[in-house]
């Protein structure tokens, strides 16, 4: 068998350091480079087949990623919390980390995170987590003003503000006293930026949607109940594509809604959620859950699916999180065969599934 080449990297935003080995535990060569993609693939390059390659997720990964995937022929992007080794005794720096990265890649002992292929869809990727930040932005905006009215005993909430003829009765209500002048002027500042967000949030999902009626997949999901542009586009760039997963239970762990078993020896045996997730996707089909049971429509199967397990015994919030499995189970299924949304076929044996899963855990 020929001599594999495992090379680490432990990449910065102006030097990396690179680390080759032939077997874990052994001395290795080092380089140390500037982070651009001409020297990384020279040392790269220098260094015979088979190589394999492997860094930390994290800001560059995806860049690198892209730039490197044809310099090697195995390339592997790691979960940095999972690389306990890197973080535990003996001295910690940047040389030290990838030689031991390189000896977990030899000993085949790193977690690999998914990265999208098409240049395209990583574009869609970047362009629905900032709409996302700027919710979580506006959010925040909207907090602040409602905590900065509530110092001057003016309680209320975000939608009181939202439209800009209802402020002046707002900013009436305030002190008019010269010495409290400036809590006034501070207000609409405030206001302003809430609105500058606002725009660059519309601006966005205006893109997003744009993006998305281009996309097949994101058009036939889009016709699933509580499913919106948003939620669709969510959906498809951070799943990325169905054949990530063995199984839809193993696509409901990393929706943050499957379940992990724990065990102490012949002991207690428990089930929680799964915790290490993609924060993004939970919230979305949990939200998209949320709407269907609110809605609660009497020919939507999931609302009939909702309703059914409540009579049973199980609780709202177990019933929720089963509405989540049910829906992404449909969403699954659909990516992968190429169909459409039928309501006929949201069927009892993936019902009975998930309820034999909302009764073992309410955590």
């Amino acid at each position: 068998m020929r001599t594999v080449h495992y090379i680490a990297m432990d990449t910065h935003s102006h030097t990396t350091d690179i680390c080759m080995k032939t077997r874990a535990n052994a001395p290795g060569r080092k380089w140390h480079v500037e982070t651009t993609i001409p020297a990384l693939r020279a040392v790269i390059e220098s260094i015979k087949h088979p190589r394999y390659l492997t860094f930390e997720e994290g800001p560059l990964a995806s860049w690198l990623y892209r730039n490197l995937k044809e310099e090697a022929d195995k390339v592997v992007v790691c979960d940095p919390r999972k690389n306990a080794l890197i973080s535990k005794g003996g001295d910690k720096d940047d040389a030290i980390d990838c030689g031991k990265l390189a000896d977990l890649l030899a000993g085949d002992f790193l977690t690999p995170v998914h990265q999208t292929q098409d240049l395209g869809r990583e574009v869609f990727k970047q362009l629905v987590s900032r709409y996302h930040e700027r919710v979580a932005r506006r959010v925040s905006e909207s907090n602040k003003i409602v905590g900065w009215l509530r110092r001057w005993g003016v309680v209320v909430t975000a939608k009181r503000f939202k439209e800009k003829a209802d402020r002046r009765e707002l900013l009436g209500r305030l002190p008019s006293d010269g010495e409290v002048a400036p809590v006034r002027t501070a207000l609409e500042q405030m206001f302003l930026g809430y609105d500058q967000v606002r725009r660059q949030e519309d601006r966005l999902r205006g893109e997003l949607t744009r993006l998305a009626k281009q996309e097949e997949f994101a058009v036939r999901l889009e016709a699933l109940p509580g499913i919106s542009w948003v939620r669709a586009s969510t959906f498809f760039v951070y799943v990325d594509t169905p054949w990530r997963f063995a199984s839809k239970q193993a696509l409901w762990k990393y929706l943050g809604i499957g379940l992990t078993r724990t065990t102490s020896g012949s002991g207690f045996e428990g089930l929680r959620v799964e915790r290490m997730v993609n924060r993004r996707l939970k919230s979305m089909i949990l939200g998209a859950a949320r709407t269907i049971i609110e809605a609660n429509k009497e020919n939507d199967p999931f609302a009939l699916q909702h309703r059914n397990w409540i009579k049973s015994g199980i609780s709202p919030r177990n019933a929720r999180r089963n509405v989540a499995r049910s829906l992404s189970g449909v969403a699954w299924g659909m990516w992968k065969n190429g169909g459409v949304y039928d309501p006929a076929r949201v069927g009892v044996r993936a019902s009975e599934q998930v309820v034999s899963c909302g009764k073992q855990s309410d955590r």
